[in-house]
């Protein structure tokens, strides 16, 4: 049986009680919001480890408390919208979501999206096991045994999604890594479209790392093949 505790978040009652049956039948505890100014305060008083939230909610509608989540927390959101168009999937992810769930659901997807979310949350994956000790790389510095990268010394901001992927880059500087790859081993399951999903998240980096995202020093697009991290001169 799974642990972790989630917060679930939609307007819609009968849709928050079956989430919170299959969620509890995995083993996590549940806690339930019907807006999205429920959702923050639940959030703020500690212990929530994951969202599923839905979009369209009243007072605060989804979209937006993702946006207030992020302002202060790194949990992993999933996003649940019956709005299944590409361009809400990429605002979604845009603004700070980790994933994006189009109603009506799968309960086994769901459950799996869920309790790949908190393992990567928790543990960051098998790709830490690779090595230990600090990478340097130019004004990138990530240490592996805190899962934390600094960017001229600063403590940079990232999602656990982000995290796995800056790791990722960060321990194979020049070399070119398909969109597909990146999601097998970050989402750890099979790809399908995964190229948005991966875009967005490359993007989300570039903003928070290069000095300027538009002209990225770091993370850049091979076209055609990928996304790599250049290698840069370590300077003591």
């Amino acid at each position: 049986m799974e642990s972790g505790r989630i917060l679930v978040a939609d307007d819609d009652r009968e849709i928050v009680k079956a989430i919170a049956i299959l969620l509890e039948q995995e083993g996590y505890e549940v806690c339930r919001a019907y807006d999205g100014m429920q959702a923050l305060e639940l959030i703020s008083q500690g212990g929530i480890q994951l969202v599923l939230i839905d979009v369209m909610m009243p007072k605060l509608d989804g979209l937006s408390a993702v946006m207030k989540i992020r302002e202060r927390q790194n949990i992993p959101i999933i996003v649940l919208s019956a709005k299944s168009e590409e361009t809400d999937k990429i605002l979604g992810l845009s603004i700070g979501a980790d994933d994006y769930v189009a109603k009506p659901y799968n309960p086994g997807e769901l459950a799996a999206r869920v309790k790949s979310h908190l393992r990567r949350y928790t543990s960051l994956g098998d790709i830490h096991a690779i090595g230990q000790g600090d990478i340097r790389n130019g004004r990138l510095l990530y240490r592996t045994q805190e899962h934390v990268l600094y960017a001229d010394g600063e403590p940079v901001r990232l999602t656990a999604t982000e995290t796995k992927i800056v790791e990722l880059f960060m321990r194979s500087p020049g070399r070119i890594f398909p969109a597909e790859e990146i999601y097998r081993r970050v989402w750890e399951e099979e790809a399908f479209a995964a190229e948005n999903t991966v875009m967005v998240h490359i993007r989300r980096i570039r903003e928070k790392i290069e000095l300027n995202p538009k002209e990225p020093e770091y993370l850049k697009v091979v076209w055609g093949i990928g996304y790599k991290i250049e290698k840069k001169e370590n300077f003591c």
